[in-house]
């Protein structure tokens, strides 16, 4: 039982005893900074069953408490609050309890399985900054929740078909005379990328000439060479054509191979893989099942829709009047070959962007409507778009934000920083260049997981590079430090009870922070949201710093301050390491 359990027992027995009353729940909140206290009891929920002045009741209920909780020290009552003052052996007998703090904050795993879906992207172009947000953001929630004591699967939905992936491949065969990922010296993402940019600047040209010529610009954009002649493409893959099959496979290859050195890169990986070319028509079978059922209904055309207007939505088309798929039959058929694939499902997260709100609604309704069990605990994990100071980025004009080159980008900025401070003359250059790249990924991961997942970024590359702030690097530096005060103390002293020990105030900040780490770490699992777990650990490294700052550690006055405050600084260091290990970002021990 934790002491926020042990605290509500005994205001319950306290409203039993003194006011004859039941109280159903007691509410607590956070001590405000400017007052004495280490958690805050609200009264006034209370005063609907204790009648009376509501500083009064707090100031009864403090003195049960003081009297009958050995880690009730004091207390103070502000207005309606009830401020609890916890002892300095409550918060001693918290560290020396947990002892090694290497897997604090982690739980073991149960049974319960969620599959989480990120990246998904379309194979007619590389990876850019929005494909990063959407990366960084499912895998950080896969660690979190396998943190929190989930099994956890990774997959992803890569987007091979379609007219935008014959636009690349009418391009390159045009155009392309042959080149490869070989020849070019290019990555194939990138290759593959070029001619899909190439694609839209010749079928805008034609289009600009059939205006020129009369035709109405509506009727020129449909009518476009280029055009008409991808949608020929397409209908030649989709009835199976050996050319265009062997064109697709080649094109795709090469873009796989790229993804892969991008996730590579990044520090992410995958379980499984599934891909819409396989997937787009698994769905049909279903919505064959569905309409015997009555959950979906065939119009006039031979369209088939499902009707969700009874629930506040509308209608849904699932199958086009000549029987093929939409995307929703394709993620029907998906969600239900997953739990196939992996039967121990529980339920699935997609991250998505908030773009496609409305799409999962229908998605995970549609398949309640189906019978499914796992569809009560399917969630859309819906972010907000990343822009940068200059606008908007375009796929089709090639003015997106390309991820290895932000990778690389981030690199060089941690260079020059670094250079700048000057306090890694003695590494190596493989090491210098290893701690560029873990710093820069590290201010470009924490940049963008820091924000609440809702929320839109404007991405500034530099201000995420500070060493200064809420940053990644500002973060990784005091880690470093942490490691560099270990090392000093050569090795880390035995543990001690130190009953008897008066905490100052800074150490006892510290501890209070350490203790809400597994709290935190439910949270994020709870709200998917790696922001609680990236702000936690700033605060907690704030703490330590003003710590550090204020209380000596090896000129310390005796030799048990001295262990105690390295003893806390190793501690404070497992727990940035495993709050950035659930967010991807590595840990240097120098910098």
């Amino acid at each position: 039982m934790n002491l926020q359990d042990i605290l509500e027992k005994e205001i319950q027995k306290a409203a039993a005893e003194i006011y004859d009353v039941t109280l159903e729940t007691v509410e607590f909140q956070a001590t405000r900074k400017e007052f004495e206290g280490d958690i805050t009891v609200v009264v006034f929920p209370m005063l609907r069953v204790i009648k009376g002045n509501p500083v009064q009741i707090g100031e009864a209920i403090g003195t049960y408490l003081q009297e009958k909780v050995a880690a009730v020290s004091g207390f103070n009552v502000v207005k309606g609050f009830l401020n609890v003052v916890l002892s300095d052996t409550y918060y001693l007998s918290f560290f020396n309890g947990i002892g090694d703090f290497s897997s604090f904050g982690r739980v073991p795993q149960s049974d319960f399985t969620m599959m989480v879906e990120y990246a998904s992207p379309n194979t007619n172009k590389p990876l850019h900054l929005g494909h990063i947000r959407n990366v960084l953001l499912g895998y950080s929630v896969s660690e979190i929740l396998k943190a929190a004591g989930r099994k956890v699967y990774k997959t992803q939905i890569i987007n091979d078909r379609g007219i935008h992936i014959c636009k690349s491949m009418l391009a390159w065969k045009r155009f392309g005379n042959g080149e490869t990922p070989e020849t070019t010296g290019l990555k194939g993402d990138k290759l593959v990328g070029n001619y899909y940019v190439k694609f839209d600047k010749e079928y805008k040209k034609e289009i600009a000439q059939l205006v020129e010529e009369g035709v109405s610009e509506e009727k020129a954009k449909a009518e476009a060479p280029s055009l008409v002649a991808a949608q020929e493409m397409l209908r030649q893959w989709e009835a199976g054509d050996p050319e265009t099959v062997a064109l697709w496979k080649m094109m795709n290859g090469w873009v796989y191979e790229g993804f892969d050195a991008t996730y590579e890169a990044i520090g992410v990986d995958f379980d499984s893989y599934y891909y819409e070319s396989d997937t787009y028509l698994l769905g049909k079978d279903v919505i064959a099942e569905g309409l015997e059922k009555g959950v979906f209904y065939k119009k006039e055309d031979g369209s088939v829709w499902c009707d969700l207007t009874p629930d506040g939505l509308d209608e849904k088309i699932v199958l086009r009047s000549d029987g093929t798929a939409v995307y929703m039959t394709q993620d029907i058929g998906t969600a239900i070959q997953r739990v196939k694939d992996f039967p121990d499902i529980n339920g699935m997260i997609y991250t998505v962007g908030n773009e496609q709100d409305y799409h999962f609604k229908v998605l995970f309704l549609i398949l309640k409507k189906l019978g499914y069990d796992w569809a009560e605990n399917l969630h859309h994990l819906s972010y907000g778009m990343v822009d940068l100071p200059s606008g908007k980025m375009k796929s089709r004009e090639g003015t997106v934000v390309d991820a290895d080159d932000l990778i690389a980008d981030m690199s060089k900025t941690a260079q020059e920083i670094s250079e700048e401070l000057g306090k890694i003359d003695d590494f190596s250059e493989e090491e210098k260049k290893d701690l560029y790249h873990t710093i820069g990924l590290g201010a470009l991961k924490y940049y963008i997981l820091k924000v609440d997942p809702k929320k839109r970024i404007l991405f500034d590359p530099e201000e995420s590079v500070d060493f200064q702030g809420n940053t990644g690097p500002f973060i990784q530096y005091t880690y470093a430090r942490i490691q560099s005060i270990l090392r000093k103390a050569g090795s880390l002293p035995e543990q001690s009870t130190m009953y008897g020990y008066v905490l100052q105030e800074k150490e006892k900040e510290v501890l209070k922070q350490l203790q809400l780490f597994p709290e935190v770490i439910q949270q994020a699992a709870e709200q998917y949201s790696p922001a609680l777990v990236a702000n936690y650990t700033y605060d907690l490294v704030r703490l330590y710093n003003s710590f550090f700052q204020n209380v000596p550690i090896f000129g310390a006055d005796t030799q048990a301050e001295k262990e105690f405050r390295i003893r806390l600084s190793h501690a404070v260091g497992a727990v940035i390491k495993t709050a950035f290990e659930v967010l991807g970002i590595a840990v240097p021990d120098r910098m």
